[in-house]
């Protein structure tokens, strides 16, 4: 991918080591504004280390990290909230932040979710509660947007509706997005780049590039590479927050 004044991160042979094993090593990216990379690979691939290291969250790296913008919005792949609480999804999203009611609704209107707005956090779906942690992550309109895992504890339907909004949110905010998957065929319609990892970048380019790529099938097997050469298409429809189907 070109640099350009659009580059919000950038990763140049990038690795890390923990307890003198390299957790990932290798990896060069950037993500530009208005752009989607997903990082791809099988658990221990070093994905959450990546995404860790674009952050500025680990500081011994090797290699060299350079970040063109302080506006960052995070949803990492474990939080640890209290269910027993009487939260809110207002008082949540007020927690560490101090925002204004008119960024609040802003947020949560463009997520789906602006209905839940007084609604318990413990009642919340799996895909509801997922689209609250987007709303927070995108309240201060970040420029450089790191999503880890962000459709875990949602069923099929309910993922490809994810995927749907995190392009839209893209769009709207104009943002870079740095997305990371367990799967790529729910991604395809939504990302322009892939980087797959094993501990290192075994390929990286389109979804199709990637898919038919022989580290890709190694990695994954012969059926999931198929299964992504067939999905090559134009959706001409969503998936709304309620598993429906709906023409363009």
């Amino acid at each position: 991918m070109s640099s350009n004044n659009n580059v919000l991160v950038k990763m140049n042979n990038a690795g890390y080591r923990h307890n003198d094993k390299w957790l990932v090593q290798g990896v060069s990216l950037s993500v530009e504004r208005g752009k989607i990379v997903t990082l791809i690979g099988p658990n221990g691939s070093g994905k959450s280390t990546t995404a860790k290291i674009a952050l500025g969250i680990l500081k011994k790296i090797d290699g060299h990290v350079e970040k063109y913008t302080n506006k960052i919005g995070y949803v990492p792949q474990k939080i640890s909230v209290d269910w027993t609480l009487p939260l809110r999804v207002y008082d949540f999203m007020i927690l560490t932040e101090n925002l204004d009611e008119k960024t609040i609704d802003e947020a949560l209107s463009l997520t789906g979710v602006i209905h839940l707005k007084d609604k318990s956090l413990g009642n919340l779906s799996g895909g509801e509660f997922q689209r609250v942690l987007l709303a927070r992550a995108i309240s201060k309109k970040p420029e450089l947007l790191v999503l880890d895992e962000p459709v875990q504890g949602v069923d099929f339907t309910g993922e490809i509706a994810l995927y749907e909004l995190i392009k839209k949110i893209s769009d709207e905010l104009n943002c870079g997005i740095l997305l990371i998957s367990h799967d790529l065929h729910t991604v395809m319609s939504a990302t322009d780049h892939v980087v797959c990892l094993n501990g290192h970048v075994c390929c990286s380019g389109t979804p199709i590039d990637v898919a038919k790529n022989t580290e890709y099938k190694a990695l994954f097997g012969e059926q999931a590479s198929q299964i992504l050469t067939r999905y090559e298409h134009k959706h001409d429809h969503v998936h709304t927050i309620e598993g429906e189907i709906k023409k363009n």
